[in-house]
């Protein structure tokens, strides 16, 4: 498990009380050093107590990914080149590797698993990600909540989700790799898009239009950057996308909504202390569109508040006009 965050933290608890050893690599020593000796993550769900006979935490990623069957990626988005960039090139040749990361790498544009198979010269057929609709804080309270996993390869889809099945997660295999990770970018930027709107004062009449028209908007996305048959109205997709964009768990809305009300995005960011993707997404998301020029008025609102510094309000009443 790379990651100290809550959904790392989440993982973690899953899959250590299923029976798993987790190598458990954290960038902070203290927070290492927190968890030997009181079992609790001090920053994220401190509620969850850990088995150390299951559970290791350490700071040295070689050692924590060397005898790993599979790699859970549970790092925000922005750092993901960052920390892999220092393995070898042949450190997870013949590993699985699960996204967990609901972004894109930033610059590059590029989904995480996109940027892990040509890194790390892998087969799509190692690679898988887990999708939700699914909170980290409703999994530390053991609240019933379904996963899904997406890989090409069945079998790879199948075995994750083995690991994941306890009394209160239900988790399903998918074969849609790229469309359920695109997706899971997206809702993030829908979520903090209403964020917003909810910020400069509008309500849930105008919340559930606007998530009616970013299915059409994610819709359209994927039908240009990623053809194939799928339905968006499973849970993977649609109930994601809800999960997110309506959760008081949900750390993109509530970003937006603090940029709604006036924060500046370093503000917002300071007071959070935690990584909304959808901040990154929308660019990564813009950038791409720039050649494929898909009408995607959420996402371009989103993009002009956070980084064209228009008014929230008046971009609000720029989009509520596009909207049907």
């Amino acid at each position: 498990m790379l990651g100290g965050g809550s959904w790392a933290t989440a993982l973690t608890k899953i899959l250590s009380e299923n029976g798993s050893r987790v190598d458990w690599w954290l960038r902070s020593k203290d927070d290492v050093q927190h968890l030997l000796r009181t079992r609790h993550n001090r920053r994220y769900l401190p509620a969850v107590q850990f088995d150390l006979n299951r559970v290791y935490p350490s700071t040295d990623l070689e050692d924590a990914i060397e005898d790993a069957d599979w790699l859970v990626l549970a790092v925000p988005a922005a750092f993901v080149q960052p920390v892999l960039d220092k393995l070898g090139r042949d450190a997870l040749k013949h590993k699985r590797v699960v996204s967990a990361i609901k972004g894109m790498i930033p610059g590059k544009n590029q989904l995480v698993t996109d940027y892990v198979a040509e890194r790390f010269k892998l087969s799509r057929h190692q690679l898988g990600v887990i999708a939700g609709p699914c909170h980290a804080e409703e999994v530390a309270l053991e609240k019933q909540s379904y996963l899904t996993i997406g890989s090409p390869d069945a079998e790879l889809a199948e075995e994750f989700c083995e690991l994941m099945r306890n009394r209160y997660v239900r988790a399903h295999p998918a074969t849609d790799l790229d469309g359920i990770e695109y997706c899971a970018v997206m809702k993030n930027i829908i979520a903090l898009t209403g964020g917003i709107a909810h910020g400069v004062g509008y309500g849930d009449n105008f919340l559930a239009v606007l998530v009616s028209n970013a299915v059409q908007e994610i819709r359209r996305f994927l039908q240009v950057i990623s053809p194939q048959p799928r339905d968006l109205s499973a849970s993977a997709y649609l109930g994601d996308l809800l999960v997110t964009a309506y959760s008081q768990f949900s750390r993109n809305r509530t970003f937006g909504g603090m940029v709604g009300r006036g924060y500046t995005v370093k503000s917002a960011q300071l007071e959070m202390n935690m990584v909304a993707e959808g901040y990154y997404a929308v660019k990564s998301i813009h950038e791409l569109n720039k050649k494929m020029k898909v009408n995607m008025p959420i996402t371009e609102a989103a993009y002009n508040i956070l980084y064209e510094r228009i008014s929230p309000a008046v971009e609000m009443e720029l989009l509520k006009e596009k909207l049907r």
